[in-house]
């Protein structure tokens, strides 16, 4: 989610390089730096905060190397300062990385890299690569030609979780090798000049033509070649794409909108999520969260506290924090919280939800909660955002920015943060749920792919779009946690489209709402817990009899002979499929909103940060 942008040719770099950075500002970051190779010698200028304060330190005039990287970062490991900016070189300063992603072993890196002689300055997590790569440079054939790029080779194979990097070296000053997995990184070409960018933007003004990286992919780039290598190091061909997209729209990385993009990122946002959290050994890191047994077990309730989505991720976790940890939960909309003087002491403990961490209904409910002696822990996408200096602890999504103001990608990445947490509470009050946390933890390991299937499913709801976006009412219908992903998807559809919808329970149909249903009302329908199977199909029967046209999102063996609009969801534990159904709604809510020619990125009368009451 941080900007990458590199160089080689006969031009001098870092104008190129601090130009690339601009265009790449939207992305959201909170440091900035650049590595260029001057007279064999790497120089490193990095800075927190805008890339214009990179561009107006005085060294950077003195910079006439004509390769170089570049990046703005989104803090992940460490809090945004100089020193955790990258790039970053290894301790013999003859590497420089810049990295997109998370590495999830990168503690058990750093312990090797230590007892081999490495030290360390900063405290990310993406250090380990360059002094990994010098470690296997230096161990590596003097006489291989292609030493350098073996070594990033034989470095990433050792790298578990996401990475997408751009290296450079004083030993061999005329390549710069890049690799991917599961980061997005492109190299652009034209003639003796080569580009290299996480995001199409930042290289366009020079070039359209593309390469574009895949999974396990390594380049070995010099001004005047590119040449591809697969996992092991053979040699492959890949066929370079002309972008025809025009500035404008490639801010947007190809996508009509930001929405629409921030929903395609949302395997990614889930991946670097996990990451933080969860190693692939199915160890859960929580070692900043103090939590104890005796503290745990002392408590009568969790409130979790949040406004509109982010309540609504509340909304999903709640029967997952109650199965898992055995401790009544509450769900309360912040707005409301504090003015009702809601029962909350010592024995409280307080989670506040806040994508921007500067929601105020959010962070005064929080402060009201530290002064009745409540613990607090603090769900954010911001580091340094206002609510995470007021909390107790403080976790992190990894979604990386959201531009668009309704939110997607951060949603589904606080309901599997949360999830985690649940997972480790039951971990510490050693519940003996062994058997169920382990099914858990590896189908959330399984989410990522998951979503990635469920966005391949989009003709059949851009269709349906086209046939509901005149109406004034939707409704949307679920039991259990499909209910709590209506209530999203009610969300969504009115904050970006402007029709009028409602959520309701399945089973309350009869005591009230289906005074509504009359010929052509659209009733969308989520069906996901096998339990509830025959009870959902027979509530979404009874509107059907009144005249209603549905629409279906499923992994329930259901017959399109009943339901014609059926849309397939791969199969999850119940628990976890709030993340996987809202997908196809987020779409529809989109691609209605498409049809009635809305301005999606920005829906009337909404803010992506509501920082006031």
């Amino acid at each position: 989610m941080c900007g990458i942008v590199g160089y080689i040719g006969s031009e001098k770099a870092c104008p190129i390089l601090i130009d690339g950075l601009l265009k790449l500002e939207y992305r959201g970051y909170d440091s900035a730096g650049l590595s260029t190779i001057e007279n064999n010698k790497i120089i490193c200028l990095k800075d927190k905060g805008r890339v214009k304060g990179l561009q107006n330190m005085k060294e950077i005039n003195t910079l006439n190397s004509s390769i170089g990287i570049a990046h703005t970062r989104w803090a992940t490991h460490g809090k945004p300062c100089s020193v955790n900016a990258h790039p970053h070189l290894d301790c013999h300063k003859t590497f420089s990385v810049v990295h997109n992603g998370i590495i999830e072993n990168y503690n058990e890196l750093k312990a090797f890299l230590t007892n081999a002689g490495y030290t360390f300055v900063s405290e990310t997590d993406t250090e380990v690569i360059p002094n990994l790569i010098h470690y296997y440079y230096t161990n590596g054939d003097e006489g291989d030609k292609d030493r350098f790029a073996k070594a990033v080779r034989r470095a990433t194979l050792d790298l578990k979780g996401s990475y997408a990097i751009a290296v450079i070296s004083s030993i061999e000053p005329d390549k710069i090798i890049v690799a991917r997995k599961d980061s997005p990184l492109i190299i652009g070409t034209k003639d003796n000049e080569k580009f290299i960018a996480s995001d199409i933007p930042a290289i366009l003004e020079h070039t359209n033509n593309v390469y574009i990286l895949n999974d396990g992919d390594l380049a070995k780039i010099t001004n005047n070649n590119v040449t591809f290598y697969d996992e092991k190091f053979n040699t492959i061909n890949k066929k370079a794409e002309i972008i025809t997209w025009d500035a404008k729209s490639a801010d947007k990385n190809g996508y009509d909108d930001f929405m629409l993009k921030e929903i395609y990122e949302q395997p990614t946002a889930i991946r670097e999520t996990i990451g933080t959290r969860l190693d692939q050994n199915g160890k859960c890191n929580f070692d900043d969260i103090n939590i104890s047994k005796e503290y745990l077990l002392g408590i009568s309730r969790i409130y979790i506290v949040a406004c509109g989505t982010a309540m609504h991720a509340g909304l999903a976790v709640k029967p997952i924090f109650e199965r898992l940890v055995s401790i009544p939960v509450e769900v309360d909309i912040a707005s409301e919280f504090r003015y009702r003087n809601p029962l909350i002491d010592k024995s409280t403990l307080i989670i506040c939800i806040s994508q921007s961490g500067e929601t105020a209904d959010t962070i005064a409910a929080l402060k009201a909660s530290k002064a009745h002696g409540c613990k607090t822990i603090a769900i954010s996408n911001v580091i340094g955002s206002s609510i995470t200096r007021e909390a107790d602890f403080t976790i992190y999504t990894h979604a990386g920015p959201e531009i668009a103001v309704a939110s997607t990608k951060a949603y589904t990445s606080q309901i599997t943060v949360l999830t985690l947490l649940a997972i480790h509470f039951s971990e510490v009050l050693e519940l003996e749920q062994g058997e169920m946390l382990q099914n858990l933890k590896d189908e959330i390991l399984e989410l990522p792919s998951k979503v990635s299937i469920t966005l391949e499913n989009t003709e059949q709801i851009k269709n349906f779009a086209k046939k509901i976006y005149k109406e004034k009412d939707v409704f949307f219908i679920g039991r259990g946690t499909d209910y709590t992903a209506c209530m999203e998807a009610s969300l969504k559809l009115k904050e970006i489209s402007y029709i009028h919808s409602d959520a309701y329970q399945s089973g309350e149909l009869k005591h009230g709402p289906i005074a509504l249903i009359e010929d052509n009302v659209t009733v969308v329908g989520i069906i996901t817990d096998r339990r509830l199977l025959y009870k959902s199909i027979s509530n979404l029967q009874e509107v059907i009899t009144r005249g209603a046209k549905t629409l279906i999102v499923t992994n329930q063996d259901i017959s399109e002979k009943t339901f014609p609009n059926i849309i397939r969801i791969p199969k999850v534990h119940p628990l976890l499929s709030p993340v996987l159904s809202i997908i196809p709604l987020q779409l529809l809510a989109y691609y209605v909103s498409k049809e009635k020619d809305l301005d999606v990125d920005k829906p009337r009368n909404l803010a992506k940060s509501v920082t006031v009451e």
